[in-house]
């Protein structure tokens, strides 16, 4: 970024978008998407919340060094943290909620000790497949 726009004050909005976009990306990682949650929720909401929660954990973490090393951003850094954690979290919240109450079948199917089968092709094909990995 040149200098002359961290000068005219744009390094504050920088900072809110890198602090916005790191929870985003923490999240993401830890817990897929509040799409796929809604469509699985069924199979999910027993862990979801767990890894939503631990997602937000390390956005935290990220954003309190982030505000420490740049003390001058730290308001910045601190709001799009807040802002973006707060509006994944309900989406989360959101999804698991919509997902529960749907009456529609999810594409996962997942029993205690077994591996994961999930639907594959289109919707109502009928097509099933085994993979060699499960929730546990």
């Amino acid at each position: 970024m040149p200098v002359e726009l961290m000068a005219h004050g744009m390094s504050s909005g920088v900072a809110f978008l890198v602090a916005a976009g790191i929870v985003y990306e923490i999240i993401a990682a830890a817990c897929s998407s509040p799409q796929t949650t809604e469509i699985n929720a069924k199979s999910r909401s027993g862990t979801l919340m767990k890894w939503v929660n631990i997602g937000i954990g390390q956005s935290v973490l990220f954003i309190a060094i982030a505000a420490c090393l740049d003390p001058g951003n730290a308001g910045a850094y601190i709001a799009g943290g807040l802002l973006a954690g707060g509006l994944m979290y309900v989406q989360y919240v959101h999804a698991r909620t919509a997902g529960l109450r749907s009456a529609e079948p999810g594409t996962e199917t997942t029993e205690p000790g077994a591996a994961a089968s999930v639907r594959l092709g289109t919707a109502g094909t009928g097509i099933t497949g085994k993979l060699g990995w499960s929730w546990a």
